[in-house]
């Protein structure tokens, strides 16, 4: 009998959860372009397809098509197609297939966006836009100077436990994509942040969440967004900022002061300096408009 197309899916998913630690937003990602994928067959002249072994190229550019023709951008196709490739991957290396169909189908060329950021004045601001005088402000200053001052991923801040600060030697330890473990300089700012905050809440133990809601449970990623453009909307700042632009804003603000790009790569946990090189493009665009504004001759 030749299982379902889902119940595949339904292993793949428990493979990237248990196997490749890969947190819940990007596996709700890689089912739904699985089901879309799985529709798309369903939908075919012939059900032959449908049948895992059956699919080929061919099937896949022909799925690319009928993305394409429903305006479906370049990265949110780029996407589905790499998510076919990470599962044929993982039905070849299951037996379940002798090929991976998806494999010489090419990915359209992706424009590169530059990273959005905030410039120095307005991170201030942003900063100093929690009340301190309340416990909630207290957190979320300390939230705010952590990922500012650490550049981490908001995934890594939520996941942090009240031992994993360091507040003498200004450490922060962090586990970052796939378990991986480093530790992180903090700030003067950050420190300070992070005192009054535990001063105010009760003792816990080093294992327990740093960061709470009101019912004293571990923050989550989607609240500290939410946090996040609360502060945007109070500070005044006219941009659309997520937690990861303070992570981009970090890098940049770095780069703009005179950090070798090497640095910069170890403290944001780059494996690859081409993936920190970006910032160096930022850099370059900020001075391109800086010159344009301030030479005469320009």
């Amino acid at each position: 009998m030749v299982e379902k197309f889902e119940n595949y899916v339904d292993a793949f998913i428990r493979y990237l959860r248990l196997e490749r630690d890969a947190s819940p937003h990007p596996l709700r990602n890689y089912r739904s372009d699985l089901v879309q994928f799985h529709k798309f067959l369903e939908s075919m002249p012939s059900a032959a397809p449908s049948r895992l072994k059956k699919i080929d190229r061919i099937t896949i550019r022909g799925y690319m098509a009928a993305l394409q023709e429903r305006g479906i951008g370049k990265r949110s196709l780029s996407r589905k197609i790499s998510a076919l490739r990470s599962f044929f991957r993982f039905l070849r290396r299951e037996g379940v297939l002798d090929d991976n169909p998806a494999r010489q189908v090419w990915l359209p060329r992706q424009e590169k966006r530059l990273p959005s950021f905030l410039e120095p004045g307005e991170i201030r601001s942003l900063l100093e836009a929690p009340d301190p005088s309340t416990l909630l402000g207290l957190r979320d200053r300390a939230i705010l100077e952590t990922l500012y001052s650490t550049g981490i991923r908001v995934g890594a801040l939520v996941g942090m436990n009240r031992g994993d600060v360091d507040l003498i030697g200004d450490l922060a330890r962090v586990r970052e994509k796939g378990k991986k473990e480093r530790l992180c300089p903090l700030g003067g700012y950050a420190v300070r942040a992070l005192s009054d905050y535990l001063k105010a809440f009760p003792e816990t133990g080093a294992s327990d969440p740093l960061f709470v809601n009101r019912s004293r449970r571990r923050l989550t990623a989607a609240s500290v967004r939410k946090l996040l453009a609360k502060y945007i909307r109070r500070a005044a700042i006219g941009k659309k900022v997520t937690p990861h632009a303070l992570r981009h804003s970090f890098a940049t603000h770095l780069l703009n002061a005179g950090a070798d790009l090497r640095s910069v790569q170890e403290l944001l946990g780059h494996e690859s300096l081409s993936t920190t090189q970006i910032y160096t493009h930022v850099s370059r665009e900020r001075l391109k408009k800086v010159y344009d504004r301030t030479h005469p001759r320009a």
